[in-house]
């Protein structure tokens, strides 16, 4: 989480390499900090700026967090003195915690500040180099986003290593505001440096190179203290020049954050917004970057100007509860996301598709059929572009296999309807809008083609599941019974209820054929929950019975798993635990771990066959010019192996092994791919489920959704979002002096919601002390 100050100015500095000179370029600064210090005290940089900080030397802060003995990286230096005073009396910080110290810090210093002031945090070694933990420097300070100060490497090499520390610091998404580096007269690197990079607009700015040490400590105090005399003089125009260009980029940086709001309002189009209810610049969130499960979001435009002394930080995190529209997997920025999407930028651009190929596309496809949600039943994988695209592409296949499976006539074919569920959505496409009946994401040009059943559903209400059965099925709820046992599909297909849901389903079907309804070419469903429809969470017995349904009447099966698949809901694919495979399905958001768009649709072999001929004509004729693009690909690569080392890892374990307790009954047997879970704790869905406000609660995997008791029901109701509504206020954690988000500022949380159903989640590796925050904050809220 990024700190921004009216008054003080924070620059990090980063270094092109170690001994490049970081320490010399602020020396008389108003705050220093050296977060980790290695080697002998009167080496310490932040003794060195103590001792030459010139006359206004009482009034400079110079302060050190962590201190080590030996002159080596940090990591080995923590593990050295470990090894020699015994790890018990050695006490390290996590990643996190490291940074919290320094945003505390920083936070000190800034409190009740009158005056413009500058502050530079001194990181060590070269931009690679480990922190404490072992893990680098530009990933660990990266939560901080501060503007940064690059220091070059002005010997023999350091282009090289100075543009090398550059583009790194950019992958990561740094905002790098000059880069400054020693005359060398000999090297000359920064006539070179000069204009490279002002061709990315950054400034460099060259300083004299400090004198050499002198033997005699009392003569080397007299001709350093001269040098930074000099160096920091009226006459000396180069280094006011940096600090004044520093100036300017805060005071930028401040107008834009500023003026984006206004500037929003005047040109943007925002999906799914009313912007009649938009009341002015307040109610814009401003995200200045984000990071993990948190965006940073400007404040400055929300609240009244205060004194500059009582003012805080302008920014604030927020954590982000819808997974930026379900699509975050990992959180944002991961590094290993981004570094996937450079390197095929870098080797592919985007490259043509139709009768080629390429290593990201392949393996993808190769993954997605051979051994992810295709396992067992698909043969082909078609990469497009997003959900509803990838929809488009599952009709096409489905209802041509219909067409000649039937034999459907010319003139009867664009009469072909499809079997959905009320409440579906596939997209705002044309063509998927189709497949939905007539609702509030419908437009003009809509006409739904279909049958959808009204679908039983799952939920928890006063710490008990329970099955709500519409009464067209002439069956009573179902309460009681376990989650285990109610996503234990196979154990159900002979039961009561089976053999209603079996008869409503086959009455219905017959009245429509009978009726002279339009022929069926396909079984369109969101398998397991109906995202946009409300977060229902339908009986997983009544869709294995319409699948089976469907089969019997020979329509294609097609799983829109765009939202529910890739473990969102705990499981790679929900036919896993419907116990059925479909003929089509299709997977999107997660797929790319929300960095990037794409989709794959996946078929089976008679799908497939379906297209095939000797005439272009018969072929699937669908594509877009960025089909399988090299980027998109490998991002999507990455991000399944990063969610397999997931899937092995202890957390999923814990929460697994927390839900098997649920309903007293363990299932230690079941597979991993069956199992029925969540990210949220089941002591906390039970807690929630209990509140009188709320009519039923439920979860999978790392969604979480809960329905608000209330008369204004509906998508159109705003009950859910005024009940929230204090979630958008920035607090602390009860009993922590620093909360779980980055920095461990108090932090908002953002959410969305769906009329009366307001729902939270997670990615797939969401810090369990992150979401235990949250469940306090939701049940602390519901209290009151």
């Amino acid at each position: 989480m990024s700190l921004l100050f009216k008054n003080l100015r924070i620059h990090q500095v980063f270094g092109a390499n170690t001994d490049v000179g970081k320490d010399y370029s602020h020396v008389r600064s108003r705050f220093y900090l050296k977060p980790v210090s290695t080697g002998p005290m009167q080496d310490a940089d932040d003794e060195h700026v103590k001792r030459y900080a010139g006359p206004r030397k009482d009034l400079v802060e110079a302060q050190c967090l962590y201190r080590f003995d030996e002159p080596v990286s940090p990591h080995l230096a923590a593990s050295m003195a470990a090894e020699k005073k015994g790890a018990q009396s050695v006490v390290l910080p996590a990643d996190d915690g490291f940074v919290a110290s320094i945003a505390s810090y920083i936070r000190k210093c800034a409190s009740g500040l009158t005056e413009r002031s500058h502050m530079y945090i001194e990181t060590a070694g070269g931009v690679h180099s480990p922190t404490l933990s072992g893990t680098t420097q530009l990933q660990t300070y990266r939560p901080l986003f501060l503007p940064t100060i690059l220091v070059g490497d002005s010997r023999l090499g350091g282009i090289s290593s100075t543009i090398s520390a550059y583009e790194s610091l950019l992958l990561r998404g740094y905002i790098v505001d000059t880069v400054l580096l020693f005359k060398d007269e000999y090297y000359r690197n920064w006539e070179y440096l000069e204009p490279y990079f002002a061709e990315y607009g950054v400034k460099v700015s060259a300083v004299e190179h400090p004198p050499p040490r002198e033997a005699d400590p009392g003569r080397n105090l007299v001709i350093t203290e001269e040098y930074y005399r000099q160096l920091s003089s009226e006459s000396n125009t180069g280094l006011r020049s940096v600090v004044e260009h520093l100036d300017e980029r805060h005071e930028e940086r401040l107008r834009e954050l500023h003026g984006m709001a206004r500037r929003t309002l005047d040109t943007v189009w925002w999906p799914f917004v009313q912007h009649g209810l938009i009341k002015d610049e307040r109610d814009v969130n401003v995200i200045d970057s984000a990071w993990g499960d948190h965006f940073t979001v400007f404040t400055g435009h929300k609240s009244p100007p205060a004194s500059a002394a009582m003012q805080g930080s302008l920014l604030e995190p927020q954590f982000d509860g819808s997974a930026s529209w379900w699509t975050q997997a990992l959180g944002h920025a991961h590094p290993s996301l981004t570094l996937a999407a450079a390197r095929a930028a870098g080797r592919y651009g985007h490259v043509m598709y139709p009768q080629a190929t390429q290593k990201p596309a392949l393996r993808l496809a190769d993954r997605l059929v051979h051994d992810g949600p295709g396992k067992g039943w698909a043969s082909r994988a078609f990469i497009s572009d997003n959900g509803s695209t990838g929809m488009e592409i599952a009709l096409k296949m489905a209802l041509r296999v219909a067409t000649k499976r039937f034999g459907i006539l010319p003139q009867e074919r664009k009469r072909i309807g499809v079997l959905g569920l009320r409440g579906s959505y596939h997209g705002d496409t044309i063509g998927s809008m189709d497949a939905c009946e007539e609702g509030v994401y419908t437009c003009e040009w809509h006409e739904a083609k279909g049958y959808w059943f009204e679908p039983p559903s799952v939920g928890i209400k006063n710490g008990r599941a329970k099955i709500n059965i519409p009464s067209a099925f002439m069956h009573e709820n179902v309460e009681g019974e376990p989650l285990s046992w109610i996503y234990n599909v196979h154990a159900r297909l002979n039961t009561p209820l089976a053999a209603a849901y079996r008869t409503h389903i086959n009455a219905s079907l017959k009245k429509l054929t009978d009726g002279g309804a339009p022929p069926f070419g396909a079984l369109v469903l969101e398998p397991l929950v109906l995202g946009a429809g409300g977060m229902i969470f339908v009986d997983p017995l009544f869709q294995r019975i319409l699948i089976d349904a469907a089969r019997a009447r020979g329509l294609p099966v097609v799983f829109d798993e765009v939202f529910a698949g890739l473990w969102r809901l705990g499981v790679p694919s929900a036919a896993s635990l419907l116990g059925a495979f479909p003929d089509v399905s299709v997977h999107a958001k997660i797929l790319t771990g929300g960095l990037v768009p794409l989709a794959v649709t996946l078929a089976s072999d008679d799908v497939f066959r379906a297209f095939e001929g000797t005439s272009k004509a018969e072929a699937l004729l669908h594509g877009h010019s960025y089909t399988a693009y090299a980027i998109g690909c490998e991002v999507a690569n990455e991000t399944l192996d990063q969610i397999e080392r997931l899937a092995r890892g202890d957390e999923w374990k814990a929460a697994r092994a927390a839900w098997q307790e649920e309903g007293g009954q363990e299932r230690h047997d079941v597979d991993e791919d069956r199992a029925v879970w969540s990210m949220w704790s089941p002591l906390f869905v039970n807690a929630l489920s209990k509140r009188g406000i709320i009519d039923q609660a439920m979860t999978l995997g790392t969604v979480l959704a809960f329905k608000v008791r209330s008369g204004d029901t509906g998508y159109q109701s705003h009950s859910a979002q005024a009940l929230l509504a204090a979630l958008g206020d920035a607090t602390g954690e009860a009993g922590r002096d620093v909360t779980s988000a980055p920095g461990g500022a108090h932090f908002s949380i953002h959410f969305r919601t769906l009329g009366d159903v307001a729902y939270l989640m997670t990615s797939l590796n969401t810090p369990r002390a992150t979401i235990r925050a949250i469940e306090d904050r939701i049940l602390a809220l519901l209290s009151r």
